[in-house]
């Protein structure tokens, strides 16, 4: 339940958080890839967004699973840390898969706005599955309360 309530988050984490900061960096004269792109992404031409739900809810999968092992923290900033590690995997291992430079080649202008970005995103995760766990306790106290 968990994994299923993380990939929820966190798609709603990218169509409020993520990509309402980079309109609002657009918006603002920071350079982003447009927010609400529904350009199509190689190889199968999804939209972008529905990329960035797929991807973004695959995170918050995980976030779910790995949940009882993390420290107890809040799970704004666990979703923080989470949102920076996924900084790290497209600068790291992304990049490079699809021939860019890595880390946007160091150029700060190219590496602030992702880390802001995803940060908030991750922000959001934790924020959004907050919620979402605090809905299901209630849910299945009130379910086990009624039997």
């Amino acid at each position: 339940m968990r994994a299923l309530l993380g990939f929820t988050a966190a798609t709603i984490s990218v169509l409020i958080f993520h990509q309402g900061t980079s309109a609002l960096l657009n918006a603002s004269g920071v350079p982003t890839v447009g927010p609400y792109s529904m350009s199509p992404v190689p190889p199968f031409g999804v939209p972008m967004l529905v990329n960035r739900f797929f991807w973004g809810g695959l995170y918050g999968l995980v976030l779910g699973l790995i949940l009882p092992w993390l420290p107890r923290a809040p799970l704004w900033l666990l979703g923080f840390c989470f949102g920076l590690l996924s900084v790290l995997v497209g600068w790291f291992v992304v990049a490079p898969l699809k021939g860019l430079p890595i880390a946007g080649g160091f150029v700060p202008a190219r590496m602030w706005p992702t880390i802001v970005i995803n940060g908030v995103w991750g922000i959001g995760i934790g924020l959004v599955l907050s919620l979402l766990l605090r809905i299901a306790d209630r849910t299945s106290r009130h379910g086990q309360a009624a039997t």
